[in-house]
């Protein structure tokens, strides 16, 4: 299994530190509003590539935190007039049902930052024992970026070049740091804000050391994956890079894993742009299973554009797996008595194949476009060789391959079955009844009436299915 590593910026073997086990952390939210489609990215990038490692027989132990102290959840809380709390708890519950939507995988652990104070504390007091942090007169924690040989790994950058970018951006405060690179562990109080007594001062602590602790405890010292956006290199990923090894003089992720950026209709997300799209947005118009479609469309390090056209275009690919997954379970109940033939036999040889190359495209560093195109392959292949004459057997064999693959990508083939209200089921069975009597003109315009309350029918070999529009 190959994977391209942020931090050497090429493709890698992936040889997990205890074979066969897999610690995993990927960033999650900043808690203070409903999350947008940009978010939802990783989420599904991230939660695919854990699904399939674990399809590969690795047991993944996937920390996923809630960012849930922060200034833009303070201002949040300030705005309505209730308690930081009130606002992290409410919208992690709404991350989480959104997440259930889109057929996200709850984390191993799902860690709160206002949960792991003590050990920021611990951690914060260490760096300042060994003499990477320093406290000024404030209260305020500094991290030494310059006693940190190793600083700009990650993101490649250069001290000389990030030490004239902030000489040109100078900002308040800045003078009781001993240099302009330090950045905050800690940070001081203001009124009315959320608080923690520390050895320094009531504060709280500083975005960067909240993931390298949460790290730390349910992962230990060193971790197989970190994974992100890319907007997460620099500075966060390269500031947890820095406490982290400094403080546990270990490591501290062997691989760094970055998904590339979400574009609407070719722009940047933004709510001065007023193409600032929510995932709730979009569970309004489409069964968030066509995102998640969309999403593993496009290698996870490419960028993404976002359009109607495109959502459309997954909408349909969506149907058309769920269609062909519909004809073989209904073919495993029609073929029940007609034992496996030859032939079937010699087709499911060549589905094998399938599987195969699912693999290697996952195993090329997670290519979900290769990989959903293989998914396509097994879709045409099972609908040109199942007929009226297929043995439930195969119909099984091609059913199972296709809901093996499918679950890997997350996608669910079998959605729960709405129940209609009486007036629509009286409506479907009257057309049936008018088909069944020849009268094809009462039988559209029942069906354009049904289409006009949105739902859908369609005509098939087994019978009348509907999806509702």
């Amino acid at each position: 299994m190959q994977l391209f590593n942020t931090l050497t910026r090429k493709k890698e073997e992936f040889v997990p530190m205890e074979p066969g086990k897999v610690r995993m952390y990927v960033c999650g939210p900043t808690v203070y509003n409903l999350i947008h489609i940009g978010n939802a990215r990783p989420m599904i990038i991230f939660d695919t590539i854990r699904r399939y490692m674990e399809y590969k027989g690795y047991e993944v132990n996937y920390v996923s935190n809630f960012t849930d102290v922060d200034d833009k959840i303070i201002k949040k809380a300030q705005e309505e007039g209730v308690s930081s709390a009130e606002i992290s708890e409410r919208y992690i519950k709404e991350c989480v049902q959104d997440m259930t939507g889109m057929n996200v995988k709850p984390a191993t652990t799902h860690p709160r930052a206002t949960q792991e104070i003590d050990g920021m504390i611990e951690m914060i007091s260490t760096l300042i024992d060994k003499g990477y942090a320093y406290a000024a007169a404030d209260g305020t924690v500094y991290f030494r970026v310059k006693k940190f040989d190793e600083y700009g790994k990650l993101s490649h950058k250069n001290l000389d070049d990030l030490q004239s970018g902030f000489r040109a951006l100078q900002v308040s405060g800045e003078e009781q740091k001993e240099d302009p690179l330090d950045f905050v562990l800690w940070k001081p109080k203001k009124e009315g804000e959320p608080f923690w007594t520390s050895p320094w001062c009531d504060g709280r602590p500083g975005w960067h050391i909240e993931c390298s602790v949460m790290s730390k405890k349910y992962l230990g010292d060193e971790i197989d994956i970190h994974a992100g956006g890319e907007d997460l290199i620099f500075p966060h990923h390269e500031n947890e890079i820095a406490q982290s090894e400094c403080a546990n003089g270990k490591t501290f992720a062997r691989y760094w894993m970055h998904n590339a950026f979400l574009n609407i209709d070719n722009h940047k997300m933004s709510k001065s742009l007023g193409n600032f799209r929510t995932v709730r947005e979009i569970a309004k118009e489409y069964d968030l299973q066509v995102l998640r479609l969309f999403m593993l469309s496009a290698h996870y390090r490419s960028p993404l554009n976002f359009s109607a056209d495109l959502m459309e275009s997954s909408k349909s690919a969506l149907e058309r797996i769920r269609e062909a997954a519909s004809r073989l379970k209904d073919r495993c109940e029609a073929g029940a008595g007609i034992p496996l033939s030859d032939a079937e036999e010699k087709l499911l040889a060549e589905a094998a194949e399938f599987t195969k190359r699912f693999e290697e495209a996952m195993d090329d560093d997670f290519n979900t476009a290769d990989a959903v195109s293989v998914i396509f392959e097994l879709v045409r292949f099972s609908n040109a060789n199942t007929d009226e004459g297929s043995s439930a057997a195969f119909a099984q064999a091609l059913l199972d391959q296709l809901q093996m693959l499918s679950d890997v990508c997350g996608l669910i083939l079998f959605p729960p079955k709405e129940d209609l209200d009486a007036e629509i089921e009286s409506l479907i069975e009257a057309r049936q009844e008018a088909r069944k009597n020849k009268d094809f003109a009462r039988a559209d315009q029942i069906r354009d009436q049904l289409l006009s309350m949105g739902i859908q029918l369609k005509d098939t070999r087994e019978g009348v299915k509907w999806t509702r529009i």
